[in-house]
């Protein structure tokens, strides 16, 4: 039995959503740095083509890519498969595209707001999931799924509460997942970040005196950087975490600890 597993994942293609910014920008550019060919999705033709041309340095012919919707099935099926064709069946999977664009209390959530934060943050990972599942089962490869989730699954945040149920219910698709993929040989786990500095959370540490307080929250005293879930996403890529699927990992520096 091989033992000493490396994070290295030479040899392996990878599809991550919401690739062109944030968190899936550097998860796809932590992938590349460890040999993965990987494609990224985003919604904008214009966004996809520079972060593609911002990760060439990481790996110039082993990375493409793809303007999608990953809430759209014929997107999903297309982004898939222009993947395929270029780099080989995709055995590594990162939903990580999401929404949340409102910051109010659950109760005065318009129900458009609603449904298009679970259309995004939770249909869009089943799709992709399923989409993924299918195309591993037919090439009788294994695979590793990481669904990008939240601590506000975990914890009631107020003004996030549609986005913290999306979470929570992305936590038990990975669950479901993992119990009927894993005889396929297909790994489904997720990463739930805390505050992490990105635009797509500026509202909870860019106002004045915002970050000072995430980070007072946090046993090791900062908010996270997207470098950070990178790493987490890596392990979870690669044979090193071979006997691990069901799980969602916290990363968040020990702001849920007490």
């Amino acid at each position: 039995m091989q033992s000493g597993f490396a994070q290295e994942l030479h040899g392996k293609t990878a599809l991550v959503t919401g690739g062109t910014r944030g968190i899936g920008f550097a998860i796809a550019r932590a992938f590349l740095e460890r040999g993965a060919r990987v494609a990224i999705t985003g919604r904008k033709e214009d966004g996809v083509r520079a972060a593609v041309a911002s990760l060439r340095d990481a790996g110039p012919d082993r990375v493409l890519g793809v303007a999608a919707h990953s809430a759209r099935p014929e997107d999903v099926a297309r982004a898939f498969g222009e993947a395929q064709a270029a780099f080989g069946t995709v055995q590594v999977v990162v939903n990580n595209a999401a929404t949340n664009p409102t910051m109010v209390p659950l109760a005065e959530v318009e129900p458009e707001v609603f449904d298009k934060i679970l259309e995004t943050n939770l249909k869009g990972y089943w799709l992709v999931a399923r989409e993924a599942a299918r195309r591993l089962r037919e090439a009788g490869v294994p695979g590793s799924i990481v669904n990008v989730s939240s601590v506000a699954a975990f914890r009631a945040w107020p003004g996030l509460g549609a986005y913290g149920v999306s979470k929570a219910a992305v936590n038990m698709l990975t669950q479901v997942l993992a119990a009927e993929l894993g005889r396929h040989s297909i790994r489904v786990n997720g990463i739930a970040p805390g505050v992490v500095r990105t635009r797509f959370s500026e509202a909870l540490w860019k106002a004045p005196g915002a970050e000072e307080k995430a980070a007072a929250r946090s046993s090791l005293g900062r908010i996270g950087e997207p470098e950070d879930i990178a790493g987490a996403a890596v392990f979870l890529a690669s044979d090193a975490s071979r006997h691990v699927t069901g799980q969602t990992i916290i990363v968040d520096g020990g702001t849920t600890t007490g």
